[in-house]
């Protein structure tokens, strides 16, 4: 839908500064993701870290013309003469307003989704089952914030006969503004679990809190069987049908009479309003699909699904992927895997996904797509603005795949396209063998068998990988900056290739979300990134005298350590004709590993650093001993007291500010005090806590896959030197994973295991340098299966325990063989 700018300065109660015409069909709340300036109304979102408004020039210079403030910039008269500024007092309030009046343009069914867990997949699941008789318009991914909730609601349009949100909160008191933008008529609350509950006195009060949503439903659909969870329904005034699916009572509208859990899926039989009894099979076994397929069952009754139809369909569902897969691929390729469905709205994120990535190695942008099923939209009106979302997130190769898309090839203005009305076409076709150098996104729906293209085009490496969750890496990230001082900046480590997890992805991410320094161990290292587009600060903690052109060549801000280096440093900017190199100053005030004394160096390193124009000192660090200890607090205050002395004694002597910091990962927990002006984010941005060796988000997770079974007799020995003596007669698995990929050989001979089908297996006899063996005895599994070594069911802290070592050697370790995946939300 378009609003004229008039109108929505009414909706939102601003005052207009401007009057030029224009029409708004899109809002923004990143400049990184504009697409459409002249149709764009920009809203300059304030937070504890960013400031929206900041970015008002750039987006001008870029064609848009719209802007929702909360204060007009000073030069908006002369610099930006024909944009119209609509005054708020609140940009985020104004953007909530504004979705909530374009809800109320709509009389249709509205599903709202609530809960702790399964919010995605019910929305998806919902998608799957209703689409192919409704047009759906629903929340992007997991858009279901204070912000994407807005954005998520602005997606609806003319066509729309179904919407289906997410409304996650983290905090009391957020819900209240959920629910007035999305205005459910049917409400549904997944589950109540531990997810947020830090923020919450108790679980009742966050159920509390996520029941705000059902005010006002018509519907409201949750498991009867959670006591607390009908109680607190049962004190509320909300009067809406409760559709309560239950195992236990009788009298539930949704009565589970069976489960039948079969090896491959799950059977359950219920009967829906009293009627005749049912059953839906669906192709999942665990327990949580279980559970939201229940509640996807519930609603699709509820609007109309008869009883054959939703078997049918449950029998078809689809894992929901809720992130998109990078992957390196074949000819030097890298493919963004998001062939899990085809939607405009979707098709929109993924190309913004790939549109902000760094240029590696001038590689071009191709996008993969198959026909969009089920959009609303006319044929040609719909490809046309296929078209136009491509050509404006910089796509230079089209492959559409299908015969709508055949059909409307007229459609798409890329210069360079080409058509197959099937994968296997594609896949025959010069096209597809001559990729090459190019970052393709594949973007379709699972019907029209994207997964070979996958298969066909991911490098084959090795069966054993490295999953690197980007997604809660991100979580992690913002969970360190809750516990800072708005205005403390963060430097990430992204040193020993970025803990194990590849430096380059993490890099990209980081910088995406404005980190404000990366840090590296060795210049060579920084040069790496750089040549893969990272353009933040980046600091190098290791520089070799060998490696002073790298620095200079890629823009590193190398520290300096000694009077040594310094020398040889100043002598290397000097012979380059360099002036103001940005260095940083390290001082040992403990560690007694690298760094100059502040005791009695400070005077003759401030007198050479005067006394030369080469290098300027950026900043003045030091290295706790001992943060994730109480017990080496008192030294901690020694250590800090030294830094305080020496690094005021650098500053007084420069008229330029000079960043201190000294709080690594613990620090910034332990030490809130002693935040000062930047920190150093290393452990904690993988998503281990080093105070307690707690996972807060887990990042990476190493899998591999059993290769052979083989049953083994009491007595019989397994591996090199006989050391596995089996003692009962054995099922023992191979996998392919050994010390060459950085399973350490101590976890042998029973001393750790790993997980098969979320069972414990351990690894018996010793580990080999390619293959270790795992007792799988009276575990369900075959050849082909997933092991996971660690990461989401298995955390890494296991295995370094039972290593007596600490998180960062095991993550390390990983060798390079080992391929990495990374996931998006």
């Amino acid at each position: 839908m378009t609003y004229t700018i008039e109108r929505v300065a009414t909706l939102i109660g601003a005052q207009r500064l401007g009057h030029a015409e224009a029409r708004i069909s899109f809002v923004l709340t990143d400049s990184r993701s504009l697409c459409f300036p002249e149709e764009t109304l920009f809203f300059a979102l304030r937070s504890n870290r960013n400031d929206g408004h900041q970015y008002i020039s750039e987006l001008y210079r870029r064609g848009v013309r719209c802007f929702v403030v909360e204060e007009v910039p000073t030069q908006a008269t002369n610099q930006f003469g024909d944009a119209n500024f609509l005054v708020v007092s609140s940009t985020l309030q104004a953007l909530q307003c504004l979705a909530q009046r374009h809800r109320e343009a709509f009389n249709i069914p509205v599903v709202g989704i609530t809960g702790s867990n399964g919010k995605t997949m019910v929305k998806e699941w919902l998608y799957q089952l209703l689409s192919p008789q409704m047009v759906i318009t629903r929340s992007p991914r997991s858009y279901n914030s204070q912000i994407g909730v807005p954005l998520s609601v602005w997606l609806l349009n003319s066509h729309s006969q179904l919407g289906v949100f997410e409304a996650g909160i983290s905090l009391k008191g957020e819900m209240q503004a959920l629910h007035n933008i999305i205005r459910p008529t049917i409400a549904v609350l997944t589950n109540i679990g531990s997810a947020h509950e830090e923020n919450f006195s108790s679980a009742e009060e966050k159920c509390r809190e996520k029941l705000r949503l059902f005010k006002g439903a018509q519907v409201m659909v949750y498991n009867a069987d959670d006591e607390m969870v009908t109680r607190l329904l049962n004190e509320t005034e909300h009067k809406g049908e409760r559709l309560a699916w239950s195992v236990k009572n009788h009298d539930a509208a949704m009565r589970i009479t069976k489960i039948d859990k079969q090896p491959t899926h799950t059977t359950i039989h219920y009967i829906y309003k009293g009627g005749e009894p049912n059953c839906f099979s669906l192709p999942f076994i665990d327990d949580a699909s279980m559970c939201n397929s229940i509640i996807c069952a519930t609603v699709g009754l509820h609007l109309g699904l008869d009883a054959s139809t939703l078997n049918l369909r449950m029998s078809k569902l689809e894992p929901v992927a809720m992130r998109l897969e990078v992957k390196e691929g074949l000819n030097g390729c890298t493919l963004i895997n998001d062939s899990y469905n085809s939607d405009i709205n979707s098709l929109n994120i993924a190309l913004d996904f790939m549109n902000r990535r760094p240029d590696h190695n001038g590689q071009k942008r191709t996008l993969v797509l198959s026909d969009i099923l089920q959009s609303g939209l006319p044929d040609k009106e719909l490809y046309q603005e296929v078209s136009n979302l491509a050509e404006q997130r910089g796509v230079q190769k089209f492959i559409g795949i299908g015969p709508k898309i055949c059909a409307n090839k007229a459609c798409i203005a890329l210069p360079e396209r080409y058509f197959f009305n099937s994968v296997a076409d594609f896949i025959r076709s010069d096209v597809f063998k001559t990729l090459h150098n190019e970052v393709v996104l594949l973007k379709g729906a699972r019907s029209f068998g994207f997964d070979q293209l996958t298969e066909q085009m991911v490098k084959k490496v090795h069966e054993t990988t490295l999953e690197v969750n980007l997604n809660a890496m991100v979580n992690n990230l913002n969970y360190y900056r809750s516990l800072m001082h708005p205005n403390t900046k963060l430097v990430c480590m992204i040193k020993a290739d970025g803990y194990g997890a590849g430096a380059v992805e993490i890099a990209k991410t980081l910088q995406d979300h404005r980190a404000d320094y990366l840090a590296v161990a060795v210049a060579d290292e920084g040069a790496t990134l750089r040549r893969n587009g990272i353009t933040s600060n980046i600091m190098v903690m290791n520089p070799e005298m060998t490696a002073f052109k790298t620095i200079f060549d890629y823009d590193l801000e190398p520290e300096v350590y000694s009077f040594r280096l310094l020398e040889a440093l100043i002598k290397a900017a000097e012979k380059e004709g360099i002036t103001g190199f940005p260095v940083h100053i390290k001082l040992d005030t403990g560690m007694h590993r690298l760094g100059f004394d502040p005791d009695k160096d400070m005077p003759h390193l401030i007198e050479r650093l005067h006394n030369q124009n080469a290098l300027i000192p950026k900043s003045v660090f030091s290295h706790f001993a001992g943060a994730d200890a109480d017990e080496f607090d008192a030294f901690s205050q020694s250590q800090f007291e030294r830094f305080d002395a020496g690094s005021k004694m650098l500053q007084a002597a420069f008229e330029h500010h000079i960043l201190r910091h000294i709080d690594n990962s613990a620090g910034i927990e332990h030490f809130p005090q002693r935040q000062l002006d930047m920190c150093r984010l290393g452990l904690g941005l993988y998503g281990i806590n080093p105070r307690n060796n707690a996972i807060i988000n887990n990042v990476s997770t190493l899998r591999t896959t059993i290769l052979q079974m083989r049953e083994v007799k009491a007595g019989d020995t397994v591996g090199y030197s006989r050391r596995g003596t089996i003692e009962h007669n054995s099922v023992i698995a191979a996998i392919p994973i050994g010390y060459a990929d950085g399973l350490n050989r101590k976890l042998g001979n029973r001393n750790g295991y790993c997980l098969v089908n979320n069972q414990p297996a351990q690894y018996v006899g010793n580990i080999c340098m390619d293959v270790a063996m795992i007792d799988v005895t009276g575990i369900d599994c075959h050849e082909g299966d997933s092991v996971e070594i660690f990461g989401d069911n298995l955390p890494v802290t296991e295995l370094s325990n039972v290593l007596q070592t600490i998180p960062y050697e095991v993550l390390t370790g990983i060798s390079n063989r080992v391929n990495r995946v990374y996931f998006q939300d």
